[in-house]
């Protein structure tokens, strides 16, 4: 009993792993793994486990965007030289064995790299989630440096390990110098007996070749001879003694080194599990980094998760991963994105169209959207892509005929959906299922039966079923059930060539004779094709189809003619606007010329004037000094208040809250308001209010405004439109994600923003609303933020000015 049930279970998980494959999951990992810095982080990429929930999800993804901001930061990157593979050291030196030196230096550069990297990403206001990961590392400096002090390069101990051990090295090379020295007297001295002058080495001892029959006039040990037996090498009887000397010492050395590599694996061992956590650790920073790397050079945008389970899925313009791999080594450009908008009442996507349309590739992408998104990846996709979490992913895509088991693929297809049905009554949970060519294999009458009965049970339980079909019953499911939709993969009759473009709310056309009439099918086969069909009744299916179609290009139309026209007003505006800040800049510039102009003129009228005073005074002047210097200070005078006033006139400018003179009546009052044009302005005359333009004013001080009509007037009409227009350009939706990681998404937002930002953060607990108040009060760039008009989300969006 107990085996049959784990059997069971064994087939109700089957299809998990199953459905990935199918998906072709496991090559998109081996291309992320090429992104990977290492052998186990190429590892890692290559299988990992899916998230099991929505947190665990967004960790990811923001770690992902965190790493990968800064990685494009540094000129050359992130490395993680230095870093290793230690799990088979740790688990040698946990059990007490023996490490040898390369592999402990391996431990040293481990724990170097890992306080360098450290150093480097720590960071808690930039980068929480990494630095959240790093905040309880050790990386161990005292044992890094233990480790660094006693091996040389290539893991060889070094001289400094200890003193023993320096010495009996010291007394080696001695030693053998002695004995190398004494072979150099026997060369000499029997280099008629030689073959050579060289000193040679068998098993260990050095030897001469002597000539053969040489051996009676030299003492020693013969330990070889040559091939042909005309020399023998042997080991004089003088240098042996030495040679069983250094072999103890070599002993002895080798007892030291491996007591010194005893005890630094002792210590590795103790820190074992330490060591073991930052790996780990370092490991999923690379993950991180490799997953950031791929997802750039897919042009990846993040996707915001909802936990909802009927949130919508909205995708625009996703490039299947695995065509995009393909079409950058093969140097092609022939990737047709596919667009996504499930809204949240919608069940079933019922994708109709000819074979080799792109079917099977839509029902891929929105799967490898979903398993990308789970995994923290990045989207290959355009605007801000919005989907459930999914916890369940099952698919039923190709030929399921078996010839071991006897299976037709009518019948392995229903094995599969069977385990599908099965799984999610044992995984709850937001599910999305996607089946190839449902129903197929079988008698078209009953296929669409079963078809039809299979969907109806897949809308109660999943939460998005996508099916690709080409039953034509299937296409009227919409219009009997709203939790029903039709898409289709459009098909260009003239060319006979599909254009892969997915079309959503209209169902495909039947293509069949069209296509075989345009490959030159015989005439009579067509004729008598016709003859048994109903031709009335698939002239006008096709016939709606086909309007269906030519209003969707005409409404695709005028969506690009209404944002090509947006774009020519955003530039218009954008023209405007550097028009008039260009006219400020050169205004304050001429003023501050006439202001500079101003002083250089007082203080000469100044100097004049002191000298005028100083001939008046003088006791010889005369009536006609008095006359002359009477009528020069009249001149200064003059020119002094026409400065005056034609600096006042360039450089003053009206704001409210100032103190003004109405010219008609010569009463002062406070500005209040201005019009929308700029033209006119309410003044407050004690307890009157008074409309006057422009022009009726002056300041108290007698200055005139002076008017630029023809840049300031139509700047600021402009902008004004365009700040009150919501548009998806100044809207941003940051629903899902917490108030900081909205606060970087609306900062980025901000930069290459004018006029209002609508942000849409949803009512929900009110957390993010709040947090993002207080954020915006703390900018001071922010002029003000409101709650958004009723129509345009009301207290669930908020409206954000900026200052001009």
């Amino acid at each position: 009993m107990g085996l049959t049930k784990n059997h069971d279970d064994s087939k109700k998980t089957q299809i998990i792993s199953e459905s990935l494959d199918l998906l072709e999951w496991p090559t998109v990992c081996s291309h992320l793994s090429t992104f990977a810095l290492t052998q186990q982080g190429r590892k890692k990429c290559e299988s990992f486990d899916l998230p099991r929930n929505l947190s665990l999800s967004q960790e990811l993804l923001s770690q992902t965007l965190e790493i990968g901001s800064l990685d494009s930061s540094l000129n050359e990157g992130i490395s993680f030289d230095g870093v290793h593979d230690l799990e088979n050291i740790l688990l040698i030196c946990s059990k007490g064995g023996i490490a040898i030196g390369e592999d402990l230096l391996k431990v040293a550069d481990t724990l170097r790299a890992a306080r360098k990297l450290r150093k480097l990403i720590f960071d808690q206001v930039i980068r929480p989630r990494l630095s959240e990961l790093l905040k309880d590392v050790a990386t161990l400096p005292d044992l890094q440096k233990l480790l660094e002090f006693g091996l040389d390069e290539g893991g060889r101990i070094a001289d400094r390990a200890s003193p023993k051990l320096s010495e009996l090295r010291r007394y080696r090379n001695s030693v053998r110098l002695q004995r190398k020295d004494i072979l150099q007297d026997i060369i000499r001295k029997y280099g008629g007996l030689l073959q050579d002058n060289i000193i040679s080495e068998r098993y260990g001892r050095p030897v001469l070749a002597f000539k053969a029959g040489t051996s009676d006039q030299i003492k020693g040990m013969v330990h070889d001879s040559s091939a042909s037996g005309n020399t023998i090498y042997v080991e004089p009887q003088v240098v042996i003694s030495i040679g069983n000397r250094l072999a103890k010492i070599d002993s002895e050395i080798s007892d030291e080194e491996r007591r010194l590599l005893a005890d630094w694996s002792k210590e590795v061992g103790l820190n074992a599990i330490v060591i073991a956590h930052l790996v780990e650790i370092l490991l999923q920073i690379e993950f991180a980094l490799s997953r950031a790397r791929y997802s750039k050079w897919l042009n990846g945008v993040p996707a915001i998760l909802d936990q909802e389970e009927h949130s919508p899925f909205e995708i625009k313009d996703f490039r299947h991963p695995l065509l995009v791999w393909n079409d950058f080594y093969e140097k092609k450009n022939t990737v047709v994105p596919t667009s996504f908008d499930v809204a949240p009442d919608l069940k079933v996507v019922a994708i109709t169209g000819p074979n080799t349309g792109g079917k099977t590739v839509a029902l891929k992408s929105i799967g490898l959207a979903v398993l990308m998104a789970k995994a923290g990846l990045l989207l290959p996709c355009t605007g801000s892509p919005r989907l459930p979490w999914c916890k369940n992913v099952f698919a039923d895509i190709g030929d399921e005929q078996s010839l071991q088991q006897n299976l037709s693929t009518f019948s392995g297809h229903i094995l599969r959906i069977s385990r599908i049905l099965d799984a999610i009554d044992v995984f709850p949970g937001t599910t999305l299922v996607l089946l190839d060519e449902v129903g197929a294999g079988t008698d078209p009458t009953e296929g669409t039966a079963l078809a039809m009965a299979l969907l109806q049970v897949m809308a109660n339980r999943a939460r998005l079923t996508i099916a690709t079909t080409h039953f034509g019953q299937l296409k009227a499911l919409k219009y009997s059930d709203s939790r029903f939709e039709n898409a289709s993969v459009s098909f260009d009759s003239e060319t006979i060539q599909p254009t892969f473009h997915l079309q959503w709310g209209i169902p495909g056309r039947s293509n069949a004779i069209e296509i075989s009439k345009r490959l030159g099918l015989d005439e009579q086969v067509i004729i008598s094709a016709q003859k048994f069909i109903n031709p009335e009744r698939v002239d006008n299916v096709n016939q709606v189809i086909q309007g269906l179609e030519k209003q969707r290009e005409r409404q695709q139309s005028a969506a690009e003619d209404a944002a090509a026209l947006l774009a020519k007003t955003e530039l218009l505006h954008e023209e405007l606007l550097n028009s008039w800040q260009k006219q400020r800049q050169q205004s304050e510039e001429f003023n501050e010329q006439g202001r500079f102009k101003l002083e250089s003129s007082i203080r000469e009228g100044q100097k004049e004037v002191r000298h005028l005073i100083k001939r008046l005074r003088d006791q010889n002047a005369s009536g006609e000094t008095a006359r002359i210097a009477g009528q020069r200070l009249r001149q200064i005078e003059k020119g002094y208040r026409n400065d005056k006033r034609i600096n006042h006139t360039q450089s003053w400018t009206p704001k409210i809250g100032e103190k003004v003179r109405l010219s008609s009546i010569g009463k002062a009052g406070e500005i209040i308001s201005f019009s929308d044009d700029g033209m006119q302005l309410t003044v407050l005359c004690g307890v009157f209010r008074s409309k006057v333009n422009l022009t009726e004013v002056e300041s108290l001080d007698g200055q005139k405004v002076e008017i630029n009509q023809s840049v300031q007037v139509k700047t600021s009409q402009v902008r004004k439109n365009l700040s009150l227009v919501r548009t998806k350009k100044n809207t941003l939706d940051v629903r899902g994600l917490r108030v900081h990681e909205a606060e970087g998404v609306i900062e980025e937002k901000l930069r290459n923003c004018s006029g209002a930002l609508w942000v849409i953060h949803g009512i929900g607990s009110g957390k993010l609303k709040k947090g993002l108040r207080k954020w915006f009060d703390s900018l001071p760039y922010i002029e003000k933020v409101a709650d958004a008009e009723p129509h345009d989300g009301g207290p669930g969006c908020s409206v954000v000015w900026m200052v001009d």
